[in-house]
C-alpha cells in the first residue's frame, strides 16, 4: 500500500505538477498527462503502457479508494488534500476529488502496432484531421467499447492524453493501442501492405453501411466534421454512407464511429 502524504498547503511544492491544470493543459506536459475520476483512475491502474507518477485526491475519499490503491507500486506517492485545498491546487472546483499524475508509455511506430504480436489486430479505426478533444474521446470509448484493436491518428489528430479527451473516453484512451502517423506517410499503403481493407465513411459514400461485409481485417477511415476525408483518400478506399432522413446528411463524427463500429461488431459476431 503506497504511504499517504497529507498536503495542507495549495503551494507545497510536492504537488506542483498538478497545479493550474487547465491553463497548463494548453503548453503540454513533457511526457505527463492528467487522469481524472475514479473510473480513470481505474483504467490507468490497469494499463499495462502507462503509469501513474502520483495521486492527490480528496482526503474523504481515501477510505473509499483503498483497494484501488493498493494495486499501486508501493513507491507511488499518494497525496491528501482537503477539498479547499485540492480545488486551490487545481485552480477550479474539482467534484470528482481524484486526480493522477500518468507517465506516457513508448508509442509503438504505426507498422508495429498494425503487425503486433501475434494475433495482430483484426479491426482498426484510421482517424484523420480530428481536432476536437470530445470526438477523440468519444470516438477512443466506442472503440473499446466494440472492441477495436488499434487506433491510428494523422498528423492532424489532436492528442489522446490530453485530460478532456481521457475523461470523456472514460480512460479507454488509456487502454486502446494508438499510434501517430507521421506527416505524409501514405497511411492506405500502409493498410494493404498489412492486408488490411480500408472504407471510408462520407456522407457522399457509395454504398450504404447496411450492405458493407468487412473483410478479415479492416479499418474505418474517419474525417473531421466539415471538411471530412481528403478525397485523395476517398478515391482510394470503398466508401460508404449512413443512411438518414431524407434532408439530412450530417452526423457528429463520434456519433458515426459508434454506429459504424457496432455495425462492424454485429458481423462479426455473425461470422463476417
Amino acid at each position: 500500500m503506497p504511504q499517504l502524504i497529507p498536503i495542507v498547503d495549495p503551494a507545497d511544492p510536492r504537488v506542483e505538477p498538478y497545479r493550474d491544470i487547465r491553463e497548463r493543459d494548453l503548453v503540454g506536459r513533457r511526457g505527463l498527462f492528467v487522469a481524472e475520476g475514479t473510473v480513470v483512475l481505474e483504467k490507468l491502474v490497469e494499463s499495462a503502457t502507462h503509469r501513474a507518477d502520483s495521486l492527490l485526491i480528496a482526503d474523504k475519499r481515501a477510505d473509499a479508494l483503498a483497494p484501488l490503491l493498493a494495486r499501486l507500486p508501493a513507491d507511488t506517492p499518494v497525496y491528501l488534500a482537503a477539498p479547499g485545498v485540492l480545488d486551490a491546487v487545481a485552480g477550479f472546483p474539482l467534484h470528482r476529488g481524484v486526480l493522477a499524475i500518468g507517465r506516457r508509455g513508448s508509442e509503438p511506430s504505426a507498422d508495429a502496432l498494425l503487425g503486433g504480436t501475434p494475433p495482430p489486430p483484426r479491426d482498426v479505426l484510421l482517424l484523420c484531421g480530428i481536432a476536437n478533444h470530445d470526438n477523440i474521446g468519444g470516438i477512443f470509448r466506442n472503440a473499446a467499447a466494440f472492441g477495436v484493436g488499434a487506433v491510428l491518428l494523422d498528423a492532424d489528430c489532436c492528442d489522446p492524453l490530453y485530460r478532456k479527451a481521457i475523461r470523456v473516453s472514460v480512460g479507454a484512451a488509456l487502454t486502446v493501442p494508438f499510434a501517430r502517423l507521421g506527416r505524409g506517410e501514405d497511411a492506405l499503403a500502409l493498410l494493404a501492405r498489412h492486408g488490411i481493407e480500408a472504407v471510408a465513411l462520407s456522407p457522399a459514400g457509395t454504398a450504404p453501411l447496411l450492405d458493407w461485409r468487412p473483410a478479415p481485417r479492416s479499418a474505418v477511415l474517419l474525417g473531421a466534421e466539415g471538411p471530412g476525408l481528403a478525397p485523395t483518400l476517398m478515391a482510394r478506399a470503398r466508401t460508404l454512407r449512413i443512411a438518414m432522413a431524407a434532408g439530412f446528411d450530417s452526423l457528429n463524427v463520434a456519433t458515426t464511429s459508434g454506429i459504424v463500429l457496432h455495425h462492424l461488431a454485429t458481423a462479426r459476431a455473425g461470422g463476417a
